[in-house]
């Protein structure tokens, strides 16, 4: 741990119409983390830091953000958080610098709100109004919008979504730099490769529950030492030639695409022999290391985007 805790859920549960969003979580985030929570869409991920956050009351369990509940005293938390919905909106005339301007004066002591404009590739559209900019340049107002007030932590609900590569990139340097500069930042995200980038720990949802919680590094190495070597495949090609390999623990295909499973040592010699040797064609070769979702797909049994 970091530091002191600055959010803490204790049996968190919701339950909308029947259906349970949240089935009693429980975790803590110390000071100066990235903590991400990570999952597919209907996870409960949105649910959760909503109810930390103070937007949704539990219907069982409690939440503390700074020491103090976010139902109970949110009048006093509010200048110390920063908020990024997964949707938002304004009015459709606000100017880009009137919107910064407006909550600025939300606060006593804000930052200055012009170097967040060219840190998030938007100062060109500092006299843009809210309606003209696109999907993107939204995403990046609302994000500047959630730091004017230089939170002590700060949520982002699926931070990058509707960006370009570029822009998801600009965005990871500026999560760290809040990092950097003692913050601590709590994110939700559907995105394995920015968990993954981003996170020191990672708590990964499914159906409402938490079924695992550690640094993304820790949670690849409960895969062991699998790998996969991964090639396209010009014309016929018999699987079982592959899949009889002492290396190989699987052998998968979609459409031209082969995917081959097994364990570290030996594996790519094995693959690549045994294609030679039965003159199968082949292009493309790489090898690939397990990430996050197959961690996902170990615990699940389902993949991400399902």
């Amino acid at each position: 741990m970091k530091g002191s805790v600055v959010i803490k859920a204790e049996g968190l549960r919701k339950v909308y119409n029947g259906l349970v969003a949240v089935d009693g979580v429980s975790f803590e985030v110390p000071e100066g983390e990235i903590f991400g929570m990570v999952g597919p869409n209907g996870a409960g991920k949105t649910s959760t830091i909503e109810c930390i956050e103070g937007l949704r009351r539990p219907d069982d369990g409690r939440a503390e953000v700074l020491g103090l509940d976010p139902t109970r005293h949110g009048h006093d938390l509010r200048p110390r958080m920063g908020v990024q919905l997964q949707t938002s909106a304004l009015p459709e005339r606000i100017k880009v610098w009137e919107a910064l301007d407006l909550y600025a004066g939300f606060y006593g002591r804000p930052r200055e709100w012009e170097p967040l404009l060219e840190q998030l590739g938007i100062a060109d559209k500092r006299d843009a109004f809210y309606s003209k900019l696109s999907g993107g340049q939204k995403q990046r107002l609302f994000i500047a919008l959630a730091l004017v007030n230089d939170p002590e932590v700060v949520f982002l609900d699926e931070l990058t979504t509707g960006l370009d590569p570029q822009a998801r990139h600009a965005m990871w340097d500026l999560v760290r730099e809040i990092r950097d500069r003692g913050k601590t930042v709590f994110l939700t995200t559907h995105f394995m490769e920015e968990a993954e980038r981003l996170c020191d720990r990672v708590a990964i949802m499914d159906h409402g529950r938490i079924v695992a919680l550690d640094s993304p590094e820790n949670l690849v190495r409960t895969l062991g030492g699998e790998m996969r070597v991964v090639f396209s495949a010009d014309g016929w090609f018999d699987e079982q030639r592959l899949a009889a390999l002492r290396t190989v623990t699987r052998v998968e295909r979609a459409g031209d695409q082969v995917t081959v499973h097994g364990a570290t040592d030996g594996l790519i010699v094995d693959v690549v022999n045994a294609l030679s040797a039965s003159g199968f064609r082949f292009r493309d070769l790489r090898t690939e290391q397990p990430n996050l979702e197959d961690v996902f797909l170990a615990l699940t049994g389902r993949g991400m985007r399902e």
